[in-house]
């Protein structure tokens, strides 16, 4: 099989990357011992457009050894691992199209090289393979079983498909899951936000106001994890409850037109655009700092950056200086995922949950094509609290059990005061 990376001489630091990865990942390995017995995926070919990680490399692995051949891009021009997409380039079963820094062309090339493989399966980070192959492969869409989308932007990609009318085959919404965004968006991003940050810059949160814009599952995990370093966290949100919930839970809540006259850093994780604007920079302090964490690098206004700076400086590797008027404003990772781009992304240990949603997802959607309509279906509840029990599990943990007088209990309605 072919494949497109950086430099095939990182493969052996890859290999001992996706070993560290397995290590934390028992859940996941779990799933993968039972496919080698199993064989669910004999023959399904899946085209595959997330992070190229090392845990995403333990996922591949675990398809794999399910009977699946691979082809996989990254979902970021910015997110890959250039020694896991090397040693992935080794494994037999896997083609993969990825490096740290792509132009746009190569990495729409990228995603058509997978296209091009006609997979049965997609697992999409974002839809822009779902986008792909429906604006521009339509052909391809009656042989396609099921899609498997990863996160919270390509659900909302994805509802747009469906209120248009424009989602031609079943998509399974492995986000949705209460292992994964309740695990993943929360204590992965953040953690690895904020490590992204760090990286990035190694500014001190503690006593910083930091500006948290979003307070969905990311957002509660950043703030949270901020408030942990001892910075002091403002949130910004559009939706009553989600600020409601800030509040309740001790943060500042406010308008940004009023944050940007407290704020000495800013995350993005909205999954919208322009989420921080240009009227928003005009009147940051001098040295503000500027990060995003969700998945599209357009709820940082990048081009008004780009096009309105008198000067602009690579401070340190993804850390650039902007001179607006008469101070500075700093941008880490140019805008796009932070905790991907300046760091490593997630914990190994919380994409082992997501990632037995996604191997799960594939064998459930494969099972069940005959039933699975062009729409948007979650995975069954006994999926995701297997995955919570398989997780324990790794972790040695061990909860009661109802007695079977409690099972009746909840099952009547006849006990009373």
């Amino acid at each position: 099989m072919a494949s497109q990376v950086k430099d095939p001489a990182l493969a052996a630091q890859g290999h001992r990357n996706i070993e560290w990865a397995e290590k934390q990942m028992g859940a996941l390995l779990s799933v993968q011992e039972r496919f080698v017995k199993e064989k669910p995926l004999t023959g399904v070919k899946v085209g595959m457009a997330l992070h190229v990680t090392k845990e995403t490399a333990v996922l591949v692995k675990t398809l794999i050894a399910g009977g699946a051949q691979v082809s996989i891009t990254g979902c970021n021009p910015l997110s890959t691992q250039d020694d896991v997409a090397a040693a992935l380039a080794e494994i037999d079963g896997v083609d993969v199209y990825a490096h740290k820094g792509e132009t746009k062309e190569e990495y729409y090339d990228f995603l058509n090289r997978v296209i091009a493989f006609e997979p049965d399966v997609t697992i999409d980070d974002g839809c822009d393979l779902v986008y792909e192959i429906h604006q521009n492969h339509p052909e391809l869409i009656p042989g396609i079983t099921c899609g498997c989308e990863e996160t919270t932007t390509g659900i909302i990609r994805l509802q747009a498909m469906v209120a248009d009318g424009a989602l031609k085959y079943p998509m399974l919404a492995v986000n949705d899951s209460k292992t994964k965004h309740l695990m993943d968006n929360y204590y992965g991003t953040g953690q690895s936000t904020l490590d992204g940050v760090i990286r990035a810059s190694n500014v001190l949160l503690a006593g910083k106001v930091l500006v948290v814009v979003g307070y969905g599952s990311c957002g509660k995990g950043v703030a949270n994890r901020a408030r942990g370093l001892g910075a002091k966290v403002i949130v910004t949100e559009v939706d009553a409850f989600c600020g409601l919930q800030a509040t309740m839970d001790g943060f500042l809540v406010m308008p940004m037109a009023e944050a940007v006259k407290h704020g000495e850093v800013y995350i993005t994780v909205t999954g919208n655009k322009h989420v921080i604007a240009s009227k928003h920079m005009k009147e940051m302090k001098d040295g503000a700092l500027l990060a995003n964490s969700g998945h599209f690098d357009n709820e940082i206004d990048v081009n008004w950056l780009n096009d309105n700076n008198t000067g602009k400086r690579e401070i340190r590797p993804f850390f650039d200086e902007y001179t607006i008027g008469d101070k500075v404003i700093y941008l880490c990772g140019e805008g796009r995922l932070v905790n991907l781009a300046a760091a490593e992304g997630h914990p190994s240990t919380v994409m082992a949950m997501s990632f037995c949603n996604q191997a799960l997802a594939v064998e459930y959607g494969v099972k069940h094509k005959n039933e699975l309509t062009p729409d948007i279906h979650q995975l069954p509840a006994e999926i995701d609290d297997g995955i919570a029990a398989l997780q324990l599990e790794a972790m040695g943990i061990d909860i009661d059990e109802l007695t079977p007088e409690q099972i009746a209990y909840l099952a009547s309605w006849n006990e009373g005061t």
